[in-house]
């Protein structure tokens, strides 16, 4: 295992099998479970790295494909990485780029050494194979490196996941063997769509290359969440117990909420500032829209029971203006609340599972939320 990376299970809930654990990294410990949040281009959007570690951020990650194409991880590790690059003294993961040379990239090929594909941006020709992820990770400078994958869709039949699940495999031992650094961790990901006959092959033939943590991959991408949760079900039993598990892609309350009850650790997802830039809030009643005209004359806080810098100093009928007039603020200030809710539910559940009441913990939360 590389130096400075462990990760100790403190208790375990006793209904649900949920974990409350300590993430070690050389870059600081993390709480888990645990919410990520997502600073694709070496910024979460909207949000001060000093206001973040207000609201509870404790690990944020970062995206290879966008920071290669801009400014280019050469220029990156040139300023001392990522951490120093973007002042962030915490731990930091990087994901593969794979989800998004399959997403965002046009006329892409799929082949054995890699993925050939045309620039989001201008259109140039590229070529990432699992060693130039892994470089271009070891240039970013990352705590926490993934591995390059092949994200099937969901709808692939039996035969295509298992195609993509076997690349999947073979890339994984292409980017361990080009993994240089001692100070970096790689995470495998375990894939095979819906199937879990591919599922559980995967995870098998990825543990040996796990060094202290496991992605699970290619969920959230389309399923009935039922569906999601049936596969993480079925998964549960079959994870080391010594090593952080993490849901990709994961990041709505009733989803987080449903992971952290089949033993997942980490999750990550754009969806708390993606959608506050569209004026939409997390609180404990439920989301809020604040671009709605209800809201005209409404002077309360946006959450009661929150204490983020917004809800202490700022009204529903403030932030509507300011969404409605597009004033950056108002997408800043929603933003950081639905960033600080997520940590929040993230420190109720892990209290909920020292004291092993998870379950009663969640219907309560879903009660006020009013969905599930």
């Amino acid at each position: 295992m590389p130096q400075g990376f462990s990760f100790e299970v403190q208790h375990v809930e006793k209904h649900t099998g949920a974990r409350a654990g300590v993430f070690h990294t050389p870059h600081g410990d993390v709480l888990t479970p645990v919410y990520m949040p997502v600073g694709t281009q070496a910024t979460v959007k909207g949000v001060l790295p000093r206001d973040l570690k207000e609201a509870g951020s404790s690990i944020v990650l970062s995206n290879t494909y966008h920071l290669y194409m801009r400014p280019g991880d050469e220029i990156v590790a040139k300023a001392g990485g990522l951490h120093k690059f973007m002042n962030w003294d915490g731990p930091i993961l990087t994901d593969s780029g794979g989800f998004q040379v399959f997403s965002l990239t046009k006329l892409n090929k799929i082949r054995e050494e890699g993925v050939y594909f045309n620039s989001h941006l201008d259109g140039s020709r590229h070529l990432f194979t699992p060693e130039k992820s892994v470089s271009v990770q070891e240039n970013l400078g990352a705590d926490i490196i993934m591995q390059f994958d092949q994200c099937s869709e969901y709808g692939y039949t039996h035969a295509r996941a298992e195609d993509a699940m076997e690349l999947t495999t073979r890339w994984l031992e292409r980017c361990a063997k080009a993994k240089t650094r001692e100070d970096q961790v790689l995470f495998p990901i375990v894939q095979g769509n819906m199937y879990k006959d591919l599922r559980k092959e995967s995870l098998e033939r990825a543990l040996p290359y796990a060094e202290c943590g496991i992605g699970i991959g290619g969920l959230s991408v389309g399923e009935p969440k039922p569906l999601m949760y049936e596969i993480l079900d079925f998964l549960q039993p079959y994870y080391p117990e010594n090593m952080p598990r993490y849901l990709m892609g994961v990041g709505s309350p009733d989803c987080l909420i449903e992971g952290v009850k089949r033993g997942i650790d980490m999750f990550d997802c754009v969806l708390a500032t993606r959608i506050a830039r569209n004026g939409t809030a997390f609180t404990s009643r439920g989301k809020v829209v604040v671009r709605n005209g209800a809201y005209k004359e409404d002077f309360t806080p946006l959450d009661e029971g929150c204490d983020c810098y917004c809800c202490k100093n700022y009204t529903k009928a403030y932030l509507r203006h300011l969404m409605n007039v597009n004033e950056m603020l108002g997408a800043m200030l929603l933003s950081l609340h639905n960033i600080t809710f997520l940590h929040r539910l993230m420190r109720g559940m892990r209290e909920a599972i020292f004291a092993d009441c998870l379950e009663d913990f969640a219907r309560q939360f879903y009660a006020e939320y009013g969905e599930k």
